[in-house]
């Protein structure tokens, strides 16, 4: 039997956030949960079909990282479990279930829905349904970032690129392959695993020969980080130091969030394969309570505070709900529109 991995716990007091960050962290997060439980109700009440995966339980990842970047000029790549990415990347919760809900203002036009989710003006390279689609799109934005850089000599090009993927996509052909590319080029990248032990029904430590994902790194030459995937500081901090690595031109750097999905692989999933005590030992750990508890120890925020920005999230929530309700259908006549560039 393989032993569950421990992490030592992150230590209050070597954290440097101001009481503006942390508010700002916990709004975040707390935006993708209230998001992705409205999602449930609306999926079981018939308003949106077709496959869709919820992240209750990797708030502390998508917060943690996307947060650390320059919103609208850094680029996101996510996976078919992409709300939460596109939340925290800026795109605005209306248009997000207004694509889940296929309507035309949604952020893909309703064209993508739960899976797709794109938005160039917030740099949100999409949400692809099949495992490692992204690394490449990701790895191109970061080649693109490097060459203007470099070959035209922009010196204003240093964003940074970010590919999300689970821990099922580290056992296939591209995730190798981009992690090669971008070490031998040193491109601004980073790789982020969000590894919640199950890819879809199989364990994570009956799939991989080695199961410590961020050793994988070591073959490439570069950077491999392991951190607590529910506490947000952890992964804020690990990512602040990839970000920063990649934009001075160091090159990429691959950071294993261990996490927990607390739903199961979509909505469609019955969830059994996964035991009662693995799912409450992960539930304690929840990623929200554990950072609330933390700002209100620190004093950063008062109970009051925290449950005014639960309450303008839930406001925001259930107008993003009106709002898709009431936005018009696709237009039929413009099925074959956003198939090619346009003029």
């Amino acid at each position: 039997m393989v032993q569950e991995r421990t992490l030592p716990v992150f230590q209050a007091t070597s954290a440097k956030i101001s009481k503006a960050e942390g508010l700002m962290l916990y709004e975040d997060m707390i935006l993708g949960r209230f998001f992705e439980d409205k999602c449930a109700e609306m999926y079981y009440r018939g308003k949106m079909f077709g496959f869709v995966h919820l992240y209750n339980g990797q708030e502390a990842v998508s917060t943690g990282v996307i947060r650390a970047l320059r919103q609208g000029e850094d680029f996101v790549c996510s996976t078919y479990r992409d709300h939460v990415h596109a939340l925290s990347a800026g795109v605005p919760a209306r248009e997000v279930l207004a694509e889940l809900f296929g309507k035309e203002t949604g952020c893909s036009k309703g064209r993508g829905g739960s899976m797709h989710m794109f938005s160039a003006e917030h740099k949100l390279l999409g949400g692809f349904a099949f495992i490692g689609e992204g690394i490449p799109v990701a790895l191109g934005a970061a080649y693109q970032s490097k060459y203007r850089r470099h070959a035209m000599r922009d010196k204003s090009a240093d964003q940074v690129s970010v590919s999300f993927f689970g821990d099922g996509t580290t056992n296939n052909g591209q995730f190798f392959e981009c992690l090669n590319m971008a070490a031998l080029w040193k491109l601004p990248m980073i790789f982020v695993v969000e590894n919640n032990k199950w890819a879809i029904g199989m364990a994570h430590e009956r799939a991989s020969s080695q199961t410590e994902i961020y050793r994988k790194a070591a073959v490439f030459g570069m950077p491999g980080v392991e951190v607590d995937g529910m506490d947000v500081l952890a992964v804020r901090a690990a990512a602040q130091t990839a970000i920063a690595r990649a934009r001075a031109g160091e090159g990429p750097t691959l950071i294993e969030c261990l996490t927990y999905r607390f739903r199961g692989h979509s909505l469609a999933d019955p969830d059994e394969l996964r035991s009662k005590a693995e799912k409450e030992a992960w539930q304690a750990r929840d990623p929200i309570k554990k950072f609330e508890a933390y700002l209100l120890e620190q004093n950063l925020a008062n109970q009051e505070e925290l449950k005014d920005i639960e309450r303008r999230i839930q406001a925001v929530v259930d107008d993003a709900v009106k709002f898709a309700e009431e936005s018009p259908e696709p237009n039929p006549d413009e099925l074959y529109r956003y198939i090619f560039a346009e003029d």
